[in-house]
């Protein structure tokens, strides 16, 4: 990649220029398409300040500064978007604004635990804005088994491919604040950080995502693992999958519902009971007190709920603060359907071991939306501890440490 760093003052002149002269088409998430100015783009580097915008089609480098991101910011054409440490965009929420790694474009964002790369918001409203979405080309398993399917953020892309190794770049440090923006008719929302296909060799480590009125994480099939993730007050359920997601290397996964969220783990394999089970070895949820759901008497209140030929193979699980609510019952596990545990329960395909459940209601049991055929039951495993992450601005929001539930 060829790279300029401008001075300031002909960072100003290309950026006039710019504004002048050059326009982009881009789909803003609503399905129409909008023409943009975009000051920056048209250049390689942008040097500590400047807006982000439109369609990027060439490798850029963002450097350590504040910026704007302004609208749907899409990657392709082989192009790369790679930021520095430090780097804080403040997102632009008067419109539907996000950032897109397309199937041909990839992100190389590598903040530190001291210095990470923030998006966040100057309202701080849950569903300011769409978040961060890959695209790759991993295989999937959606309805059907079918091995493509349409995105449900917005944008309309089909996602879906061959290749279980892709590699769609490299996220660490990052955090993602405020986002879930409702899209289309209003009834659905993107997520805080959506993986669509993602392959083994993208790496994604030491996340944050920082009330979302969506699903904190969220995995449409691939293979891509990840670690040191922390999900914190997000609305939906703290970590989501589907078609088929089989990441083999996850560890360190942390959420702490507040205030309003769902499940803490809502996992389906888009029933498909022919799925490769996904492993993650150190899980962390905590419920807050007074955590209520979305919606008044859902049940939608337990740890981690499977369902659709959903699997998972869990060790070392901390579970605390799952509790009834009103005639609504919370468990450690709850298994919604008959065909989930004939297919995937019952054949190993479904192991949360060990677990330790604490202040929390009906302890000692696995919950059945249904009769079962082998109700689970357990006990506390006292070697079980909470998931140890490391400490520093990367999960910390105007000053509350994010990690202080594992203390």
């Amino acid at each position: 990649m060829k790279r300029r760093v401008l001075s300031l003052l002909s960072l100003t002149a290309v950026l006039t220029l710019a504004l002048n002269s050059c326009t982009i088409e881009v789909n803003d998430g609503l399905g129409d398409g909008t023409t943009v100015t975009t000051p920056g783009t048209t250049e390689s580097v942008l040097s500590g300040s400047g807006t982000l915008s439109g369609t990027i089609s060439k490798d850029i480098l963002i450097k350590k500064g504040s910026y704007t991101l302004d609208g749907i910011v899409k990657i392709t054409n082989n192009a790369t978007i790679t930021i520095e440490a430090g780097a804080t965009f403040n997102v632009v929420t008067s419109k539907t604004s996000g950032l897109v790694i397309l199937q041909d474009g990839k992100i190389n964002a590598v903040g530190t635990a001291a210095e990470p790369i923030v998006f966040t918001t100057a309202t701080k409203v849950p569903g300011d804005w769409g978040g961060i979405t890959i695209y790759g080309t991993a295989p999937i398993k959606a309805v059907n088994g079918n091995t493509q399917a349409l995105s449900e953020d917005g944008n309309n892309v089909y996602y879906g491919g061959s290749d279980a190794n892709s590699n769609s770049g490299t996220m660490k440090f990052v955090r993602v604040e405020y986002a879930g923006k409702k899209i289309g008719d209003g009834t659905s929302e993107t997520n805080s950080m959506t993986f669509y296909a993602v392959g083994a060799g993208t790496v994604l480590e030491n996340l944050v995502t920082y009330k979302g009125t969506d699903d904190g994480y969220e995995f449409f099939g691939g293979t891509v693992s990840a670690k040191n993730i922390v999900s914190y007050g997000n609305y939906d359920d703290s970590f989501d999958w589907q078609d088929a997601w089989s990441g083999q290397n996850n560890t360190n996964w942390y959420a702490f519902q507040t205030g309003t969220g769902n499940f803490g783990m809502e996992i389906e394999a888009s029933g498909n009971a022919d799925n490769v089970a996904p492993k993650i070895s150190n899980i962390t949820l905590i419920r807050d007190a007074n955590t209520l759901p979305e919606t008044a008497n859902s049940p939608e209140i337990t740890a981690i709920q499977f369902k659709k030929q959903g699997t998972g193979i869990f060790s070392n699980v901390y579970i605390s603060g799952y509790k009834n609510i009103g005639t609504q019952k919370a468990y450690s596990v709850l298994i919604q359907d008959a065909a989930t545990e004939t297919s995937q329960v019952n054949t190993g395909k479904v192991v949360v071991a060990p677990l330790t459940y604490l202040n929390s209601d009906n302890a000692g049991v696995w919950g059945y939306a249904y009769t079962p055929n082998g109700a689970k039951t357990f006990t506390n495993t006292t070697t079980v501890t909470k998931v140890s992450l490391t400490p520093g601005a990367w999960a910390t929001v105007d000053g509350v440490n994010l990690l202080a539930g594992l203390q």
